[in-house]
């Protein structure tokens, strides 16, 4: 087992009045560790830092981050680093101080089993929406209820994710992954313009598809582009890529060449 590292204190503990607790304001990243080294450092802080500029936190030290996961990660040499950023105690009310004291909360568990072959899943369509807001979208900001109650409505142990729709109809991502389908040779994601994650292994897919010259666009997408594809599969920062195999009533898919390409890449990269 990991650390638990709050404030680089080990086993440390959280004020009552934290603002995370009280009212989600805050940020995370859950991060894959291999070898001892958090996979796609330097991406996990760029989102971070880019989205603690827009809730106008205090900028993070990467260098002091870096190294309080390294400690959380303990002897393990492979894992998940979670990483929370919140804006620190404060008064009473929804009103942030001014001039905040940033709670750092990292710690680190066990990573699953590996499979020798990529996992293809059989996922559901949600019946609980993501609320737009574009001042919002991108981040992983600590506010999750939404994704908390999706996750609420199967028990099917067959089914390993479920797919969520933007209040106007489209879809996004799913509970906690990017979705990707593959339609005339070509690979498209959901556009993330006022709600959903910008995820790490998103754009870690996107500049792979660039670099294979493997054609790709972000735009709006109904269910019927998932309908008319040949290939789909998620994505995100611990699992990497995952084929999807059938969306209940909806479709299924075989685990197509562009996705294996993909999954090869990153396998030789190091980044998945």
């Amino acid at each position: 087992m990991g650390r638990r590292l709050v404030n680089g204190v080990d086993g440390g503990g959280i004020a009552a009045d934290d603002r995370g607790l009280h009212y989600g304001d805050g940020l995370f990243e859950t991060m894959a560790a291999v070898g001892g080294r958090v996979r796609n450092f330097a991406l996990h802080m760029a989102r971070l830092a880019e989205s603690c500029r827009r809730l106008r936190f205090p900028p993070p030290d990467i260098e002091l981050l870096e190294t309080e996961c390294r400690h959380a990660l303990g002897e393990q040499s492979s894992g998940v680093v979670k990483l929370v950023l919140t804006r620190g105690p404060g008064p009473r009310g929804y009103r942030p101080p001014d001039e905040p004291n940033v709670t750092r909360v990292i710690t680190a568990s066990a990573a699953r089993p590996a499979h020798t072959a990529p996992e293809a899943l059989t996922v559901r369509l949600c019946d609980t929406r993501l609320g737009q807001n574009p001042a919002l979208a991108g981040m992983k900001h600590l506010n999750r209820l939404e994704q908390v109650m999706a996750c609420k409505e199967w028990s099917d142990p067959a089914v390993g994710e479920g797919l969520m729709l933007s209040m106007d109809g489209r879809l996004v991502s799913g509970t906690a992954a990017n979705l990707f389908v593959v339609r005339d040779g070509r690979l498209e994601t959901p556009a993330i313009r006022d709600c959903g994650v910008a995820g790490v292994m998103r754009q870690v897919v996107l500049h792979a598809a660039h670099d294979l010259g493997i054609a790709s666009a972000e735009l709006d997408m109904g269910l019927e582009v998932v309908t008319t594809a040949t290939e789909v599969f998620l994505t995100n920062a611990v699992a990497g890529i995952r084929p999807v195999r059938a969306l209940v009533g909806h479709g299924e898919w075989p685990l197509g060449p562009l996705t294996l390409r993909l999954i090869e890449r990153l396998a030789t990269t190091g980044e998945a």
